[in-house]
């Protein structure tokens, strides 16, 4: 049986919790404060602690500190109803086991809870690093995704791990690189970023290593590079991908020794930087294409963390809209007019190819010509398509005066079950530009619509439309 300390300020949650537990067949301990859950740790000895962020007193986070400064091998899980980014970095920083959003899912907890007591039975003893204070990032969202995002920056940045972060461009791989710096002990150091793409190949190694008076032609005295300018920090290598080959070479022998040489130097310079890396690139395809060294791949993906796309955490749409919209409103010094039901609803029903920072030039993009009033789904519509309001108002009277066009022709021609057919064509066009509009995903173009699902699929395969169809409006209107 195994003994568990619950600490809450709330009565009622510490009660519940405890019975919860105890049903499970462990014994539990309570405690209403960060004090008195110190206190139990040092004479109870739990096996775990389950403990809230926010309390009177010290906090939570707090707390977990100087728990972990105690006693390190006994895992603490930590309960938030307030799930930014910063909590649950510094969390797993701390040394918390991991984190879950207040109200969880019991069956979840209950997982959650057997794997830090089977943790807990293994090796106990290690050193816990708290890495003391550190500034928030500007990383959004609580998806299930993003929160196994903070937690493995969590665990890597008191580290010196060199770090290599893959995603699709615009998902903020950057900004996870600062977030590990951010926590690490060298976050009081530099943090130089170097877009290996930006630079032209001829450049690069100069502006990375440096060079002697007299290298090349140009070169007038001594420059230190980027990496010698890091000394004692961070260096971000962006693009890594494609970086050439013989800078590579030159970057594996930084990563194994620890030294560099300057173009034109005579001898090698001992350097204290941490790298870490990014790309959008599949780096084992450009293994196989004889593009990216071999040697340099296993030496940058000691810890590898892949930031997922934003259309497959779109449960972030509301908190990163309201992010983006809030972040802009105050760079133009205006009044953030929020945004409708529906406009949320568009944005859902975007693909989002560009990932957040496609998110980000929309809403900027909205918010220019809001006028002060909330974001509706025809702003976002009309952001998404490169258009401005006003020229989405003028290409709607222009298909309105179409359509009038068209109706005029086909009740001229005449012909038997008019309106029917009609009625058939354009019904066709409306659900072919909503499957298109919604990547063929049946669910949102029906909720586009205004249609239930088996509505739709039954109107698809009377009008014989398919997902993969493309239904222009001369077709239709021919």
């Amino acid at each position: 049986m195994s003994v568990i300390l619950v600490v809450d300020d709330e009565p009622g949650l510490r009660q519940s919790f405890a019975r919860l537990i105890e049903q499970e067949g462990h014994q539990a301990l309570t405690a209403a404060s960060g004090e008195e859950g110190i206190a139990a740790l040092a004479d109870k000895k739990p096996d775990l602690v389950v403990m809230d962020v926010r309390m009177p007193g010290i906090s939570g986070l707090e707390a977990l500190a100087r728990m972990k400064a105690a006693d390190p091998a006994t895992p603490v899980i930590i309960m938030t109803a307030y799930g930014d980014t910063g909590t649950a970095i510094e969390a797993v920083n701390k040394g918390a086991f991991d984190y879950i959003l207040k109200p969880f899912d019991i069956p979840e907890m209950l997982g959650l809870i057997q794997q830090a007591l089977d943790a807990s039975s293994q090796a106990r003893g290690s050193k816990a690093k708290d890495a003391g204070e550190a500034p928030s990032v500007s990383l959004v969202g609580q998806s299930r995704a993003m929160r196994e995002v903070y937690k493995q920056l969590g665990r890597v940045a008191a580290t010196e791990a060199t770090v290599l972060i893959q995603g699709e461009s615009g998902t903020g791989k950057e900004l996870a690189a600062r977030a590990v710096w951010s926590y690490s002990p060298r976050k009081n150091r530099p943090f130089v970023v170097v877009n290996c793409v930006a630079i032209p190949e001829s450049l690069l190694e100069s502006e990375l290593f440096g060079h002697e008076k007299g290298a090349f032609t140009g070169a007038s005295q001594r420059r230190a590079g980027k990496i010698e300018q890091a000394q004692g920090g961070t260096v971000f290598l962006d693009e890594i991908g494609d970086m050439p080959l013989p800078v590579q070479a030159k970057l594996l022998r930084l990563l194994q020794e620890k030294q560099i040489e300057r173009l034109g130097g005579k001898g090698p310079v001992p350097v204290d930087v941490r790298i870490i890396a990014a790309t959008n690139r599949d780096l084992e395809a450009a293994m196989a294409e004889g593009r990216f060294r071999e040697d340099l791949y296993y030496r940058l993906q000691v810890v590898r963390i892949v930031l997922p796309p934003l259309r497959e955490r779109k449960e972030d749409l509301s908190q990163l809209a309201a992010h983006f919209l809030g972040l802009h409103a105050r760079a133009m010094n205006a009044r953030d007019p929020g945004i409708t039901p529906g406009g949320l609803a568009a944005l859902e029903d975007h693909a989002w190819p560009g990932n957040v920072r496609e998110l980000s030039n929309v809403l900027n993009k909205t918010l220019i010509f809001s006028r002060g009033l909330a974001i509706s789904a025809d702003d976002v519509r009309a952001a998404i398509a490169g258009r401005t309001p006003a020229e989405s108002h003028d290409l709607a009277a222009d298909a309105e005066g179409a359509l009038d066009a068209w109706v005029r022709a086909v009740v001229a021609a005449g012909g038997p079950d008019l309106h029917n057919r009609a009625v058939d064509r354009l019904s066709a066009l409306v659900v072919a530009e909503a499957l298109r509009v919604s990547g063929g995903n049946r669910t949102h173009a029906a909720r586009l619509l205004g249609l239930s699902r088996p509505t739709l699929l039954a109107k698809m395969d009377k009008l014989g439309l398919v997902v993969e169809a493309q239904v222009r409006v001369g077709d239709v209107l021919s």
